[in-house]
């Protein structure tokens, strides 16, 4: 297993909004290395694939790609290789998230490639089941996050708590030194708090930094909650 990002991370997925195109990327990776340099917190950015060279240059925190293919360096126009992405700086890559899902079998692939580069890897499941499937493949992260409250006012952890302390049991079953985050709908220090109440080991959000009038504030309320 490779080196992971630790427990308590907050992890701040860009996604592909207005918000963060451009130069607007690094200066929202700038705002989380502040708060993180401030409260002591671990704060990692995911920034648009095309950002993540700029972004990794322009702050010390760990930066994350959004994806990666299992594809080795050559011919693969359009793919984007676990070896690119380590060569932009980044510290790992989410893999399989819900608005980018791909077949179990290219998870286990991915996950393999970027253990032998050394690349953390957080892999996203939309439910237990599909949690517990993933583990196998022994990612240093599965992050669970029911599609139907991602970007949504509710978090899973007041929707349904049951999600996330299940989660960590049928993952923790199958391989004990994978790590659980929670995501869908958190937004305060409040939820992430409840996030680790149960078992989770941080979070992965997107929309609540994201596009708030104040990612500062935000930010300094979420990790409130480690």
């Amino acid at each position: 297993m490779s080196s992971d990002l630790g427990s308590k991370v907050v992890i701040v997925n860009f996604k592909a909004y207005a918000e963060v195109d451009g130069e607007n990327a690094a200066n929202l990776a700038r705002a989380c290395q502040e708060v993180a340099a401030e409260t002591g917190a671990k704060i990692v950015a995911c920034p648009p694939v095309v950002e993540t060279s700029a972004v990794a240059k322009a702050v010390t925190i760990p930066v994350l790609a959004q994806n990666v293919d299992p594809r080795k360096p050559g011919s693969a126009t359009g793919w984007i290789t676990p070896s690119m992405v380590k060569s932009c700086g980044c510290a790992g890559t989410l893999i399989n998230h819900a608005e980018h899902k791909v077949p179990a079998e290219t998870v286990g692939q991915a996950v393999e490639m970027c253990r032998e580069l050394g690349l953390v890897t957080v892999v996203c499941a939309n439910t237990v089941e599909d949690a517990k499937v993933l583990a196998a493949f022994a990612p240093d992260y599965i992050a669970v996050e029911p599609p139907e409250l991602i970007g949504g006012d509710i978090s899973v952890t007041t929707a349904d708590p049951s999600i996330v302390k299940d989660t960590v049991e049928q993952v923790k079953a199958v391989n004990p030194k994978v790590r659980v985050l929670c995501g869908a709908g958190v937004k305060t220090g409040k939820d992430v708090a409840a996030a680790l109440s149960l078992g989770a080991e941080g979070v992965l959000l997107a929309s609540g930094v994201v596009k708030a009038k104040d990612p500062y504030s935000v930010l300094r309320d979420l990790v409130s909650g480690l």
